[in-house]
């Protein structure tokens, strides 16, 4: 009975907490009221949305969402609590989330605590009961905009000094705070092929998929020479995904093209994609909405078959640069706006797609692309 009341009381005071009120305020001046959730506090961010279904600790613990405030399409999250397994990176890398219905209870048995309690832990502010449908609707007219959640009694004067404090993703280095510090290793020393990883803000789900392809993978920092990773005499390379703007990151822009220059097998996701797509001479820019969500439609027109895909960026490749490029193939195209989501690199081993194909979350249509890259080992 003890344990009981116990638990009822931990409930009860959680839910005091919940009840109090949260404001998020927009760049543009828009502002909304709220619940407060996770971390009483003041957090800021760019705000973007993301359309998945399921995956909410996946998407919280991918670090290509450092510095941003995350919008949860879907009406209800905390339902099924957290899991371990569930991480994607070794804590949240979101500055702050936006919710419709948050779920202070879980149900899922596997579950090791409620998301409240691991958002709060985590120092993670959020704010809960406000009509995600129309903040999404609004941020998809406006475009990406800086934002600032506080559940602290502050006045929306005090708010905007705040946010007006936060910088601008576009021109932003980021990948650097969230890599390694110090290279590890992923998988059997033993298994036949080894690669090189450059930690751009890798997902640990990333890593699972390739050494689980017969690979011992070496992970290194973001900022770590060709020359260095090559002393390690890796049969391929890889470029990972991570956050901020890539024409912000010359070092990184730098080690693709030496690797390249090689000819060594080199596969790009996401942000590694548009870091060779750099080094190739092609542009990027920022996009008025990003692509984040579970269920974009890309079509390979190699082979002529779509694939549903999950996605997480704000930055894409110029089309028009690459099929005007010499050395570049059109390989992929998102069939919700015919952006460019995938290139090969004529004459070298080097290929790269703006998407998620370890699918975590989302549907695993395209994870072939973990076995292309390893086939590359073997020619």
């Amino acid at each position: 009975m003890r344990q009981t009341q116990a638990n009822q009381d931990m409930s009860q005071n959680s839910f005091d907490q919940s009840q109090k009120k949260a404001v998020l305020l927009l760049a543009d001046g828009s502002r909304f009221e709220g619940v407060a959730i996770g971390k009483i506090g003041t957090a800021g961010g760019e705000i973007c949305f993301n359309t998945g279904m399921t995956g909410y600790q996946e998407i919280y613990t991918d670090p290509s969402y450092y510095g941003q405030i995350v919008v949860n399409t879907t009406s209800h999250i905390g339902n099924y609590g957290v899991e371990d397994s569930e991480q994607e990176s070794d804590s949240p890398k979101i500055r702050g989330l936006v919710v419709n219905t948050f779920s202070q209870d879980f149900s899922r048995p596997t579950g090791t605590d409620s998301l409240q309690n691991y958002l709060d832990k985590n120092n993670i502010v959020g704010i809960s009961e406000l009509d995600t449908r129309l903040l999404v609707r609004h941020i998809r007219s406006k475009g990406a905009m800086n934002a600032i959640i506080s559940s602290e009694d502050l006045s929306d004067e005090e708010l905007a000094a705040k946010l007006a404090e936060v910088p601008n993703m576009e021109g932003l280095e980021l990948s650097s705070f969230v890599s390694t510090k110090e290279p590890y290793f992923v998988g059997e020393e033993s298994a036949p092929y080894r690669v090189a990883v450059l930690d751009l803000g890798v997902k640990t789900s990333i890593l699972k998929h390739l050494a689980s392809r017969g690979t011992y993978l070496k992970v290194f920092p973001a900022k770590t020479s060709f020359q260095e990773m090559e002393q390690w005499n890796p049969h391929g390379y890889f470029l990972s995904n991570g956050p901020g703007d890539p024409s912000a990151m010359d070092y990184a822009i730098e080690t693709a093209k030496k690797i390249m220059a090689a000819d060594k097998p080199l596969f790009g996701i996401c942000l590694g994609h548009q870091i060779i797509s750099l080094a190739c001479g092609v542009s990027t820019f920022k996009m008025h909405n990003g692509h984040r969500g579970l269920n974009h439609p890309v079509k390979n027109l190699v082979s002529g078959k779509s694939e549903v895909t999950s996605q997480n960026h704000g930055f894409a490749v110029s089309r028009e640069e690459v099929e005007k490029s010499g050395i570049l193939e059109l390989t992929h195209i998102n069939l919700n706006d015919n952006t460019c989501a995938g290139i090969q690199v004529k004459g070298k081993k080097t290929f790269s797609v703006q998407y998620h194909p370890e699918s975590s979350p989302g549907p695993h249509d395209s994870r072939y692309l973990f076995d292309q890259f390893i086939n590359l080992f073997k020619s």
